[in-house]
């Protein structure tokens, strides 16, 4: 197997150890089984302390996954041997959190958004190339066979020079099935900021970095009514836009429209669509790691072309994250690429309260994809 991703940075990237790579969780909630699922199982990696401000949650997630120790995050963050934080905390504590984890001196994978503000997501970059660490965030999705399988089928030019893109996620809302849907419509939350990176991610793998956006917003009511679960019939604010209608263009010139909703009783969610000079490309769920992607060239029947590649789930991109680290190369889901997402999803934002097209400051470069045979399951570090 071969890598020939290139470090962009030799003095911050850098390998200064052997051997598989220590991480600390921070955050015990329902999405660390996901993650520990994965990361306990991973041998490039030994997950050696779970943090939570519940220090009893913490520890009964250790002991559930063979974790041998866990206690509070400054306890964490003063174990030598974690190299790697995986901060699954709220979304408006992410930043502080890992500038905490940064000032330590260790590497941080983050849950997705990034930031909840350009501001807060530019110091921690900086906080970052300062300290000779790295910051990487979800979503990993796109390391996983099915957008690897898509990103291959684009970029080796099978619907010639993509174009033009389409990306739909539309849905009647959450409140209808999650027993605790109200952080989902506030803050920091709702389908942009909690679906959009996902579907974003995607976009800018295919066409490169976004230059300029347009977008509406809206709110189809402003309060939801709990629909499951011990609070059902509870009514809690909305505080945000529950659909956006938005137009992405790309410094290459190509463009995509993009949904993200709410509000929707029909539901069509994992669309992303990428129309080229010779044909068009139906990618999968870009929310999920596989699944197969749909070749259409005008022929009487689509191509499918079967998703190859690894298939494991949330924490693949801490365990190439790992593989970077060791191998002073470039991760492929570093912060540049969370914040340009974040810069996106602003600049969306900006664009539907201001009524005109908003400039995105940031670019990036998409990340090349891994090699086919790439498996996280294998040990490469000894």
């Amino acid at each position: 197997m071969t890598d020939t991703t290139t470090a962009s940075s030799t003095s911050s990237l850098g390998a200064a150890k052997t051997g598989p790579v220590g991480v600390g969780l921070i955050g015990a909630g329902v999405i660390s089984d996901q993650y520990l699922g994965n990361l306990t199982r991973f041998p490039d990696l030994r997950v050696l302390f779970i943090a939570d401000i519940d220090e009893a949650r913490a520890a009964a997630q250790a002991e559930k996954w063979g974790v041998p120790a866990s206690g509070s995050v400054d306890e964490l963050l003063a174990v030598d041997d974690v190299e790697i934080v995986v901060n699954l905390t709220i979304p408006a504590a992410h930043v502080e959190v890992a500038l905490k984890a940064v000032a330590a001196g260790k590497n941080v994978w983050g849950e997705k958004p990034y930031a909840l503000d350009r501001e807060s997501g530019a110091r921690l970059l900086a906080a970052a190339k300062e300290a000779g660490v790295r910051v990487a965030v979800a979503p990993d999705t796109f390391l996983g066979a099915g957008l690897q399988t898509g990103l291959r089928v684009v970029r080796r030019g099978d619907i010639g020079t993509p174009l033009t893109g389409l990306a739909l996620f539309q849905v009647p809302g959450p409140e209808s099935w999650h027993p605790s849907p109200e952080f989902l419509f506030a803050h920091g939350a709702g389908p942009m900021f909690d679906v959009g990176p996902y579907y974003l991610t995607t976009l800018v793998q295919v066409f490169g970095p976004v230059a300029k956006v347009t977008a509406t917003a809206s709110k189809a009511r402003e309060t939801r009514v709990i629909g499951s679960g011990p609070k059902a019939g509870t009514e809690f604010p909305v505080e945000v836009p529950t659909h956006i209608s938005a137009l992405l263009e790309f410094e290459s010139g190509a463009s995509a429209q993009a949904v993200f909703s709410f509000d929707s009783k029909l539901a069509r969610a994992g669309f992303v669509e990428i129309a080229g000079t010779t044909g068009t490309a139906v990618f999968p769920d870009p929310n999920e790691f596989e699944g197969d992607t749909v070749v259409h060239t005008g022929a009487d029947e689509p191509t499918v072309v079967a998703a190859s590649g690894s298939t494991f789930t949330r924490g693949t991109g801490v365990a190439e994250l790992a593989q970077a680290i060791r191998g002073g190369r470039r991760e492929r889901v570093p912060g540049e690429l969370a914040f340009h997402v974040l810069d996106v999803m602003v600049s969306l934002a900006e664009s539907a309260d201001r009524h005109e097209g908003v400039v995105v400051d940031s670019t990036l470069e998409p990340t090349p994809e891994l090699p086919e045979d790439w498996d996280p399951s294998v040990p490469t570090l000894g």
